[in-house]
């Protein structure tokens, strides 16, 4: 569902003075809050012209639902790579409109607007040409792992289970990877999903399980555990990370304005703190 974040007060003053002064044949070089003030009170004195209305939204966001950094809650879009486009929006004074659909809806409404931005994407090289990049969002770390009392679970590789049950959400990208990797078929326990494959791992249903490490901090705390409840063991692709994707075709300068944006929120601590929020 969407939703929209508003731009800054003052960036919709500068909209309008600069759209009266556009239809009144003036374009001024320099607009200064100081210039600003002036012109509102001229503007009242004479006879108001037509003021051209700028469009309710300058960027519409796409995503899907991957708890914890994108989905959606009570109709409005939720999760960290969420929250931290609407700040980021906000801090360079854009107007944000999120949905979230499924993915590849989300991809396909992406490819038909310049104004789109799609995440959360996984950059690789497949990708690097097909994006104008703005990020980190985070690294991308899937993991496997066990329960942190069954010191007796130690894999010695992903080849090498030695009969361990490896749970793994079934048609996931993990478990083709697994399969790639060599693992065998009867060596994968395949879930419906995280939530449910992490419960049948407390119940001693299986040995280890494959999990974002985002995924994994999740659903433990929606269960009212700790993150060291687990225990990671083996690394199954820890050398990505997750970033926002504009089109080619998308105004250049709006990139750069959210990563000026985002670079921001890193020094000053509020990324961090929106980052606790999720990932503790």
């Amino acid at each position: 569902m969407p939703t929209e974040i508003e731009p800054q007060p003052e960036r919709r003053q500068c909209c309008r003075l600069l759209g009266a002064s556009l239809l009144g044949g003036a374009l001024p070089s320099i607009l200064t809050p100081a210039m600003a003030a002036s012109g509102a009170a001229g503007t009242a004195q004479a006879a108001a012209p037509r003021v051209a209305v700028a469009s309710p939204t300058d960027l519409v966001a796409y995503t899907e639902n991957l708890p914890p950094l994108n989905y959606a809650e009570d109709g409005k879009p939720r999760g960290f790579s969420s929250e931290l486009l609407q700040l980021m929006a906000a801090e360079a004074g854009l107007r944000l409109r999120v949905e979230v659909l499924p993915w590849q809806r989300s991809v396909q409404e992406a490819a038909r607007r310049a104004d789109s931005v799609l995440f959360s994407l996984t950059r690789t090289p497949e990708r690097e040409t097909q994006y104008r990049w703005v990020g980190p969002i985070s690294p991308r770390r899937i993991l496997v792992y066990r329960l942190s009392h069954r010191t007796d679970v130690q894999p010695a590789s992903l080849k090498h289970l030695g009969g361990w049950r490896l749970g793994v959400s079934r048609d996931s990208a993990a478990a083709r990877h697994l399969q790639a990797e060599g693992v065998r078929a009867e060596e994968l326990e395949l879930g419906l999903d995280d939530a449910t494959n992490l419960r049948k791992l407390l119940a001693g249903r299986m040995d280890l399980i494959v999990l974002l490490d985002w995924a994994a901090a999740w659903h433990l705390r929606a269960l009212k555990l700790p993150y060291a409840t687990l225990t990671p063991v083996l690394s199954l692709d820890v050398d990505k990370s997750y970033w926002y994707g504009l089109p080619l075709d998308s105004d250049p300068a709006v990139a750069r304005k959210l990563q000026m944006a985002l670079d921001r929120l890193r020094r000053d601590g509020r990324y961090e703190r929106l980052r606790q929020h999720y990932f503790d």
